[in-house]
C-alpha cells in the first residue's frame, strides 16, 4: 500500500533543491528561531543550508511542489520564480509563498496566468489558490483578487457562491477561529 506522506515527501526524478534556499526565508521555522520574511540564520543565500546534515526534522520533511511535481516548469523553481508553492495538508488549498523583497512578482507573467488557471480548475473541489506576502494572504479567484490581510494559523477562509445577473460569483473572507 502507498504511504501518502512518503509521496508528498519525495522529489520528483532529476529535481534537486541545488542552490535554492527560498524555503528558508518565506516560512517560520520555530526549531530554529526563523521567522517569515526574514533569512534563517543558517542559510547560504545561492549556496544551500548551513547545517543540512543537522537541519531539523521540519526542514528535512518539507519539498516544495517544485520538488515534488515533475511537471512544473523550470520557471517555478522557487529561487526563479521568487516564490515557493506547497500544498496545505489540510485544506488542499494551493499556497504560493512570495518573497516579500520582490512582492508582486505573483502578478508577473507566466505566473499570474498560471495562478489564475489553478483558481479556475480549483473551484469544482473547493480549493483555493492563497498567496502569501509574510503573513498577508490573497486569494486568487478567477474573475478577481481578493486580499484577506494578515492570515495565521487558526484562521481559516470561507466561500459561498452568490447569484448575479451574470451568473455565478466567488465570495471569500477571512474567519477567525477563537
Amino acid at each position: 500500500m502507498l504511504d501518502p506522506a512518503q509521496l508528498v515527501s519525495t522529489p520528483a526524478p532529476g529535481r534537486a533543491c541545488g542552490a535554492c534556499t527560498l524555503c528558508c526565508k518565506v516560512y517560520d521555522v520555530p526549531a530554529v528561531e526563523s521567522v517569515a520574511g526574514k533569512w534563517c540564520r543558517h542559510a547560504k543565500p545561492g549556496r544551500g543550508c548551513g547545517i543540512h546534515e543537522t537541519r531539523p526534522g521540519h526542514c528535512r520533511a518539507f519539498f516544495c511542489l517544485w520538488m515534488t511535481e515533475a511537471w512544473l516548469g523550470p520557471e517555478w523553481k522557487p529561487d526563479k520564480a521568487k516564490m515557493v508553492l506547497s500544498l496545505d495538508p489540510t485544506t488542499r488549498f494551493l499556497h504560493v509563498q512570495v518573497d516579500p523583497s520582490q512582492p508582486t512578482v505573483w502578478k508577473r507573467e507566466p505566473y499570474y496566468g498560471q495562478l489564475k488557471r489553478w483558481a479556475v480548475s480549483s473551484i469544482p473541489q473547493r480549493r483555493h489558490v492563497l498567496v502569501f506576502v509574510n503573513y498577508s494572504a490573497t486569494v486568487v479567484l478567477p474573475d478577481r483578487d481578493v486580499p484577506l490581510g494578515v492570515f495565521l494559523p487558526g484562521d481559516r477562509l470561507v466561500a459561498r457562491e452568490r447569484m448575479t445577473p451574470n451568473g455565478v460569483v466567488l465570495d471569500v473572507e477571512k474567519r477567525t477561529v477563537t
